[in-house]
């Protein structure tokens, strides 16, 4: 299976690394692989290091590079990894990167192909973990809503998803799983949808969305990861290095909006976009996940 995702703000991400030919790029985010193959097109002798904690990502895309003159090696593991001993490789790049690249949230792969329950338009197992082999200790969306108390659900539904009726949903779901054990991602969607008043079935995005986004994110800790990883890329970034992040939610914009701000007054960095990049209408267009994407973008002194 090859990779179907189509990358959003592309040439604002890698034109606003402002790189030169020999630069050295963390793709923290690989996913589909469309920033490192558009960095291996347009810079010559550029060194890639791809990181991505799901395996899979690598095989789909990596037919993508075949016909190019790119070095690239890929990272299976998580973008907060990357301070670990030898986790890039030997000899450290810490303060010798040209660029690194963060792009949050989900691929298209992840939502159309994993089968591991991030969608709620398909029936599939509750796991919603980045991981593509998970093992019995990893903890997955099923885990969370069959023993997490009502109170726990209610707090991380609203925490992480900013959804009004997270009372009601999770009341709803500890009351079902009394009866049956929830399982699939078309079970948690019934349980939402009878949770929540007919009016807000009629709305812009669909009633599960925010309740899904709030397990991905608590299931992944991806919160935790962005701020570990953002602190740790950073690290890696050389004097002039810069930093390009796209946030779809504004939790994680939030993060990186605060980091960003933070390097800035201490003297460590300056802020490449005083005003946050976004998607303009052609792209909007043709491509409907680039609607929430919110590009900013960090130099380090």
């Amino acid at each position: 299976m090859i990779s179907v995702h189509k990358t959003v703000l592309l040439n604002e991400t890698i034109e606003g690394l402002n790189l030169k030919d020999r630069a050295i790029v963390i793709d923290a985010t690989f996913g589909g692989g469309g920033h490192s193959r558009k960095i291996c097109e347009r810079y010559k002798n550029v060194k890639i290091i791809a990181i991505d904690q799901d395996k899979s990502a690598w095989e789909k895309a990596k037919s993508k590079f075949e016909n190019l003159d790119c070095n690239i090696s890929f990272v299976n593991k998580n973008f907060s990894e990357m301070g670990g001993e030898n986790f890039l490789e030997k000899n450290s790049l810490e303060n010798k990167v040209d660029g690194i690249i963060f792009d949050l949230g989900l691929s298209s792969d992840q939502l159309e192909n994993s089968g591991r329950g991030f969608s709620f338009i398909k029936n599939e197992p509750l796991l919603m973990t980045m991981k593509e082999d998970p093992s019995s200790e990893d903890l997955t969306a099923m885990d969370i809503v069959n023993s997490w108390s009502e109170k726990s659900l209610a707090d991380i539904i609203y925490g992480y998803g900013e959804e009004k009726y997270r009372g009601r949903i999770a009341r709803e779901i500890v009351e079902n799983r009394k009866k049956k054990k929830i399982e699939t991602t078309f079970d948690l969607v019934s349980i939402i949808e009878r949770a929540v008043p007919g009016s807000y079935k009629k709305g812009k995005i669909h009633f599960a969305t925010r309740t899904f986004q709030a397990l991905r994110i608590a299931v992944n800790d991806e919160l935790g990861a962005l701020k570990v990883g953002l602190e740790q890329g950073f690290k890696f970034l050389k004097s002039g290095g810069r930093m390009s992040t796209i946030s779809f939610h504004s939790l994680e914009d939030r993060i990186v909006k605060k980091f960003y701000k933070e390097k800035e007054k201490e003297g460590y960095a300056k802020l490449i976009n005083k005003k946050v990049i976004t998607a303009d209408s052609e792209e909007l267009k043709t491509n409907i996940r680039a609607r929430s994407a919110k590009l900013r973008i960090l130099e380090k002194i």
